[in-house]
């Protein structure tokens, strides 16, 4: 088994509601987090411990992009949708690590908000907040 394992950012693959998102910023261009602790403990005044494993399954997904990102038509257009159907406009997610085996699923997502919107000398980012319904979530490591 070798000790050399690489990462490469041009093999994540972001797919939200078939668009294949792309025109990522430098940088962190994804980060996944989890809404609520998974399983919570506490301690009696004698030791005693008792956990806790909550049902909140939800997760948000922040995806930033370069202002001039095509995707940012596309995440737009998603989240009018969805506010203009009531709701209506629910959406598979995925995101894989294609050169490694981190895997992030969910048949229901949303766009919670459009980004800050800033115009300045250079490019600028935007950050969509997106937010799931239960996922299927590994993290693995890469080859």
């Amino acid at each position: 088994m070798s000790d050399l394992h690489t990462y490469n950012p041009d093999r994540i693959v972001v797919v939200f509601g078939g668009a294949d998102i792309h025109g990522f910023s430098d940088g962190t261009f994804v980060e996944i987090q989890q809404l609520s602790d998974g399983i919570s403990s506490k301690s009696g005044a004698d030791g005693e411990i008792a956990r806790a494993i909550s049902q909140d399954n939800r997760h948000q997904v922040t995806i930033t992009l370069l202002q001039t990102s095509g995707s940012n038509d596309v995440l737009s257009g998603y989240y009018e949708a969805d506010r203009l159907t009531c709701g209506g406009t629910l959406l598979p997610i995925l995101i894989q690590d294609l050169c490694g085996r981190t895997l992030f699923s969910a048949a229901e997502a949303w766009v919670v908000k459009k980004p800050n919107t800033v115009y300045s000398n250079e490019v600028s980012d935007r950050q969509w907040v997106i937010q799931t319904g239960k996922p299927l979530y590994f993290i693995g490591g890469n080859q």
